[in-house]
């Protein structure tokens, strides 16, 4: 029984941690990684990221289409920053839960 316990509890860690994918850093795939990010958004981010670095989520949502705060908030959610930063108001990466990660 401990040991069913003890597999299970480290299983939800392991899909409740998620790593930060910074935005300014970010190749086409991790931010396919990202749930709401497919090919056409992802090239639209690097894109406008070549001409200058997001400063800010603010500065993101400006400069590329299709992006308002309620999907930065989901995004940040996953562990999408802009400069280490997650979107404010945003649940923390950190917690996701199993049920919602295996929603994904």
């Amino acid at each position: 029984m401990r040991t069913v316990l003890l597999s299970l509890l480290l299983a939800a860690c392991g899909a409740a941690a998620q790593p930060a994918i910074d935005i300014n850093q970010a190749d086409e795939a991790a931010l396919d990684s990202i749930r709401g990010i497919g090919p056409a958004m992802s090239s639209r981010i690097i894109e406008e990221r070549r001409k200058a670095p997001f400063s800010s989520w603010a500065d993101l949502m400006s400069r590329v289409k299709g992006i308002g705060a309620a999907t930065a908030g989901r995004w940040s959610s996953q562990g999408l920053t802009v400069h280490g930063a997650g979107f404010p108001g945003a649940a923390p990466a950190a917690a996701t839960t199993p049920a919602s990660a295996a929603g994904h």
